[in-house]
């Protein structure tokens, strides 16, 4: 269970998260009978206080229901005027949970009203353009005895937004909120208007993601929520007793969940959950399965220890082959400056440990002297871009320049917009570079990359031409790097040699993985889901018509987009042809790489807006494409994918809260063969939020990870490191 609404059944025992409850309950049952209700927390997903009873609003939440059905006594509540005689309870909005704390007043709100009228959707309000004519309708408004509130997300943005404020603002100040408010809005029969930080510095807003900071908890909450990835019977290794079958999760006499684990001869381990992070799921390479291990024996100590051995053995060669760039010095950043510490508060979410734990190890690599050659690996949407933006921004405050690659055009131009907008406050000019842009704006920023006036650029494999120049580069990032082939990566490594390198990726490849695990590579993870996030509905089946037809009619009757992905350009066409026969009522639009600039983006923006229900494409959406609303996609001949791109595609859909399906279409004779098998049985697998890694994981299993030094022995000993390490 990981939102409102869900629920989750094992044996007897019976998780669901209310509409209106604060914390997901647990039930647990003998037959028909409640033995035990539980509040548990989302996170670990562990078992917090008893309750003698609990309320659960079943159906459809809406129903008859009205506002007063849903207040809660500590509700902060605003009416506005003053019902008459005989009427009813006039408007109410509902700000939840108030709170009163330091002078100020707390609260969040999903309410949307009335926008204000005096700016566009989109416009950065503190830009000079607009920033005196904001002021002056605040003037307005306090001189005609309005009621105004600005709401922002963080203390850090408050402050910064006070520096701005003329004397006269300064001298009587709006009121000053804290919380989360998705949209301003007024009400000018009561004189009241509430602005919404997210416009006021035109940045996009959703809920904060709020999460404990201590490292143990985190841990085992990571570990506990790996344990729904794990089957029944499955083979586990506890780290210290080995390798077992899971017997799924119990309550003990205390009625504390445990772990149980059975061993050879029959024997039975419980583990209690605070101590799931010794558990993991086994993955072995060359598909043999292992003995159980026993219980109170000496065999796993011992392969173990020889494991051990073989791993920093293997590690010796690898910093020997590492021994060139770890012998360059390369520069080491200045420690963070006070404009650091006032961007990184500009930043409209609160971090998760995780993503908050990734930025300071990259910081703390750019400041030593050794370059950087860091992996983050998180799924898309939980915060990679956000690492990446504060290092780009430590390096440029450092007087260095920024190289951003990028696989896709589209995910360069969505990148170059993201960058814009967190760092429009300070002087940086960011440019972009790809087949796109126009011969004379090329020529510029490759002429502003030489003379240093160009501070980050961000591009596609046109960044690696032989005539792009830096007058002083100090950090590469490079997004999404298993989408580049062999000779680029070759590339990578003659010019960014003695500088730092952050590598983005939801699914890194193999070698990529085995390199980072065993020690080449530093990486850090990202597991932690953004808010309102679901798992995909997926589901594996050979080739139907009236199943696409179904599943187009299903989107399209609640109002939501489809995507059909077809890798084919010369076919189609032909794909259109049909889909308009299987759905006559469907506005279909086609999307591929061949198309010109001007008619790609035409396409892309219809669909954006709406006016289309289905995008036929190509794997062009595979990355940078955010469409809320789109919450089908289908693949046609998942069997040509590999699982990395599998899971890639997938994560287009299922962004907005929304529950979305993943069809994957294969030809019916492939369904139980070879890899093609083994590919689609991970990917229906691993639904769950933040399985990129364990899909890259799989994928290292299914695949290999290749011969990191060219020897045939140092595949072997791997292959038997990372059994062991598993």
């Amino acid at each position: 269970v990981q939102g409102r609404g869900q629920f989750a059944i094992r044996g007897g025992i019976l998780d669901v998260f209310p509409w209106q409850a604060a914390q997901p309950l647990r039930l647990e049952f003998f037959d028909t009978d409640i033995e035990s209700i539980r509040e548990f927390e989302i996170d670990s997903q562990a078992s917090q206080r008893k309750l003698s009873r609990a309320d659960l609003l079943l159906g459809d939440p809406v129903n008859d229901a009205t506002v007063a059905d849903y207040r809660r006594p500590d509700d902060l509540i605003i009416r506005i005027g003053e019902p008459a005689v005989g009427e009813a309870d006039p408007e109410i909005l509902i700000l939840e949970g108030a709170q009163e704390g330091d002078g100020e007043e707390d609260f969040s709100t999903a309410c949307f009203g009335r926008p204000l009228g005096h700016f566009e959707a989109g416009d950065f309000i503190l830009q000079d353009a607009l920033r005196e004519r904001f002021f002056n309708q605040l003037e307005e408004w306090r001189q005609d005895d309005w009621m105004v509130g600005l709401v922002f997300s963080n203390r850090g943005e408050k402050e910064r937004f006070q520096e701005l404020l003329p004397v006269d603002l300064q001298e009587h100040p709006p009121a000053f909120l804290t919380g989360e408010l998705m949209e301003s809005f007024t009400v000018p029969s009561a004189k009241l208007a509430l602005l919404s930080s997210s416009e006021i510095f035109g940045r996009y807003q959703n809920p904060v993601a709020s999460r404990r900071s201590r490292n143990d908890r985190d841990r085992i909450s990571v570990a506990r929520a790996s344990l729904d990835e794990i089957n029944e019977a499955d083979l586990v290794v506890h780290s210290e007793y080995g390798i077992g079958r899971y017997r799924g999760i119990e309550p003990d006499d205390e009625g504390e969940d445990q772990i149980l684990i059975e061993f050879r001869d029959g024997a039975q381990l419980a583990v209690p959950i605070d101590q799931a992070h010794l558990v993991g799921k086994y993955v072995g390479l060359g598909g043999r399965t292992p003995e159980l291990s026993k219980l109170g024996g000496n065999s796993w100590r011992n392969a173990r220890r020889n494991a051990e051995q073989t791993i920093l053995d293997y590690a010796a060669r690898l910093l020997r082959v590492q021994a060139e760039r770890q012998a360059v010095s390369g520069f080491a950043h200045p420690p963070d400056s006070r404009w650091m510490w006032e961007f990184e508060n500009s930043f409209h979410f609160t971090e998760t440990p995780d993503q908050r734990r990734a930025i300071d190890e990259a910081k703390r690599d750019m400041e030593s002297p050794r370059p950087m050659d860091r992996l983050v690996c998180g799924d898309v949407g939980f915060g990679k871009t956000e690492v990446a933006i504060r290092a780009a921004f430590k390096a440029v405050t450092g007087g260095k320049q920024v190289a951003i690659l990028c696989p896709t055009t589209v995910l360069a131009e969505q990148h170059c917009r993201t960058f814009r907008e967190r760092m429009s406050d300070y002087p940086i000019r960011i440019d972009l570079l790809n087949r796109f842009r126009t011969a004379a704006e090329s020529r510029a920023t490759v002429q502003g990359l030489a003379a240093g006036t160009v501070d980050i650029v961000i591009g596609t494999h046109r960044l690696l031409s032989e005539d792009i120049a830096f007058k002083d580069l100090g950090l590469a990032v490079i997004d999404e790097e298993q989408r580049f082939g062999v000779k680029h990566k070759e590339r990578f490594k003659e010019m960014f040699r003695q500088i730092d390198v952050l590598t983005l990726s939801a699914t890194p490849i193999p070698r990529t993985l085995y390199m980072a695990l065993m020690g080449a590579r530093d990486m850090s993870t990202i597991d932690t889901p953004p808010p309102n996030r679901v798992p995909v509905h997926t589901s594996v089946t050979p080739y139907d018509e009236r199943l696409i037809r179904e599943a187009i009619q299903r989107e399209m009757a609640r109002g939501g987009q489809i995507f059909f992905l077809h890798n084919r350009v010369k076919s189609i066409d032909m794909i259109r042809k049909r889909l308009a026969d299987l759905v006559p009522e469907a506005r279909i639009l086609v999307g591929h790489g061949q198309m010109e600039k001007d008619e790609l983006e035409v396409v892309m923006r219809q669909f954006v807006h709406g006016e289309a229900d289905i995008l036929l494409a190509t794997t062009i959406i595979e990355t940078g494409i955010d469409i809320p609303n789109a919450n089908t996609i289908l693949i046609d001949r998942a069997d040509r994918f590999g699982l990395a791109d599998l899971y890639q595609l997938r994560g287009r859909v299922g962004r907005a809260g929304e529950k979305a399906y993943a069809i994957l279409l294969l030809p019916r004779e492939l369904v139980t063969q070879g890899d093609a098998r083994k590919r689609i049985h991970a990917i229906n697998q691993y639904t769950a939020l933040g399985s990129g890694f364990k899909i890259a994981m799989r994928d290292l299993e299914i695949r290999g990870a290749g011969n990191l030094l060219g020897t045939k022995q140092s595949g072997q000993i791997a292959a038997v490191g990372f059994d062991l390490y598993c």
